[in-house]
């Protein structure tokens, strides 16, 4: 958004309110979690027609500075962005200290993590899960869907699927709580020592359903983060597929320049 807000301006009159709005809120007259004030109130404030006012509002939403919510209006947002390290998250070092990739992220960022499983068993591997996994479509794997909160807030969620023949003989990917260092941790300590990670990022915006489970504003923007684990024989022994609130995370790549 550009800065300024007066009616002189060259910006369209609901980039205008939006800037006014934010500066409110960089300025901390709006403070986090205060709710910002009704359509019907800056219709009269700014003496513009309800689609102005929507298209200001839409303009914070997408900015990351307030969210929505359906039948009670829209509010400052109170959580900061959760900075997301691929060289540092899933360093070996973390799963000897008993520590999953998400909780050492969390902790990194000073927020208090939580997981909460959804779904633990075998599902029909999905065709892309399958080509993933070298394995045929349709074939079972399992399934780990859980979904993650950062200081009590829904964040992300995400499935990760394992192929059977290496799943079915480490009992405790079947648990909610696989111990301590996560599914990572269980498939080194049953001989898959994990060489690297791959993973593929797209953004895009959130389905209604997508939305909920994250309590996400309509037409929110998510990252849709993609990830092949592989082992040092070259296998791929897990795949993760996660859903991310886009204003929750900086993803954070650190690349070598060398060969």
């Amino acid at each position: 958004m550009r800065s300024g807000s007066n009616r002189e301006s060259a910006a369209p009159r609901y980039l205008q309110i939006a800037d006014e709005l934010a500066q409110q809120i960089q300025n901390g007259i709006l403070a986090p979690g205060a709710q910002v004030p009704s359509e019907a109130e800056l219709m009269d404030r700014y003496k513009v027609a309800p689609g102005t006012v929507r298209k200001a509002v839409a303009e914070l939403r997408a900015s990351g500075l307030v969210e929505t919510h359906h039948g009670r209006g829209s509010f400052v947002k109170s959580r900061p962005p959760v900075s997301r390290k691929s060289s540092d998250r899933f360093r070996r070092s973390h799963r000897k200290a008993g520590k999953a990739a998400y909780i050492a992220e969390a902790e990194q960022a000073g927020a208090v993590p939580l997981v909460r499983v959804l779904y633990v068993g075998p599902v029909d591997a999905p065709d892309d899960v399958a080509e993933r996994l070298g394995v045929q479509s349709g074939a079972q794997v399992l399934a780990r869907r859980r979904l993650y909160f950062s200081d009590g807030v829904p964040t992300e969620e995400a499935t990760s699927y394992l192929p059977w023949d290496i799943a079915k003989d480490i009992p405790e990917l079947f648990a909610e709580n696989p111990g301590g260092g996560g599914i990572y941790a269980r498939l080194e300590e049953h001989g898959h020592e994990l060489e690297e990670f791959s993973e593929t990022v797209r953004a895009r915006l959130a389905t209604k359903a997508e939305a909920v489970a994250l309590s996400l504003s309509p037409g929110s923007p998510v990252i849709h983060l993609t990830r092949n684990a592989y082992s040092t024989q070259g296998r791929v022994v897990e795949v993760c597929d996660t859903l991310m609130a886009a204003d929750q995370f900086i993803l954070d790549y650190r690349i070598p320049a060398r060969d």
